[in-house]
């Protein structure tokens, strides 16, 4: 019996709820954050490629200023700029990458760079766990 396939990045990505343009203020990009009470917005270039990602927890660091937040666009405060994960990427490299460079959240691009989802440390979680018949791997 062949032994399981190991999960991949898109075994683990949540479908990208939100996009705004890199040229959005924070202040707007924190306003629908807020209204849609989700934990990230995938930030996108000029020409739709992912470029980074808003946190909830990038609300709470900037909206404390908001003459910070009125004047700064998304692209300068993204989560994270790159590299992104691809679909096909083990999902155990993923979590061992997203805790080296300390990230809760890290968008899966296809190969032209357009947004596919976003993997986050608590759904690689479940997903390694399963994986593992029920032995938990921390991401």
């Amino acid at each position: 019996m062949p032994s399981p396939t190991p999960p991949t990045a898109a075994d683990a990505m949540l479908a990208p709820e939100l996009q705004v343009s890199d040229h959005t203020s924070i202040d707007r990009a924190l306003d629908v954050l807020r209204g849609s009470h989700t934990e990230f917005v995938l930030i996108r270039d000029d020409t739709g490629r992912c470029a980074g990602i808003v946190t909830s927890d990038q609300r709470v660091a900037h909206g404390a200023k908001p003459w910070y937040a009125e004047s700064t666009r998304d692209r300068d405060v993204a989560h994270d700029h790159s590299p992104f994960t691809c679909p096909a990427m083990p999902a155990a490299d993923v979590a061992a990458d997203m805790r080296e460079r300390s990230l809760a959240a890290l968008p899966g691009v296809d190969d032209d760079g357009f947004a596919l989802g976003i993997v986050t440390a608590a759904r690689l979680q479940t997903v390694l766990a399963a994986s593992a018949g029920g032995r938990a791997e921390r991401p």
